[in-house]
């Protein structure tokens, strides 16, 4: 069974920083890509960050500079540290592994996400 396990969040004033970390289990073999997403509140969710298998980062755009994903050695762990952080930053923050496979999968890649951690950003 896969899991995603985010933690890190919390309270910050404006122009601090948090990190977060995405914690994975369950004898992954493979994943596309792992990313993250955020949701505000009355808001739909939206994407983030991405980093690929072969490493490669994608950002939405109006966060580039700030936000910077990456990844553990062993690729068990997605990290986003966001710095220089705003009050439209708040919210919850979501890991997803995209099109997972493990030693047991038997059928079709699935897609994966954690339960997600608050971000809240103060003025």
């Amino acid at each position: 069974q896969v899991q995603l396990v985010e933690s890190g969040g919390g309270f910050v004033q404006a122009g601090g920083s948090l990190r977060l970390s995405c914690a994975t289990s369950g004898n992954i073999k493979f994943m596309n890509y792992m990313a993250w997403y955020r949701q505000a509140p009355g808001k739909e969710r939206e994407f983030v960050a991405l980093i690929t298998s072969a490493g490669r980062t994608t950002y939405e755009d109006s966060l580039k500079g700030r936000f910077t994903i990456s990844r553990d050695n062993a690729k068990t762990t997605v990290y986003l540290e966001m710095s220089s952080l705003k009050p439209e930053d708040t919210g919850v923050y979501y890991c997803h592994a995209n099109k997972v496979i493990t030693t047991t999968t038997d059928g079709p890649p699935l897609d994966y996400w954690g339960q997600g951690t608050q971000v809240t950003v103060s003025s």
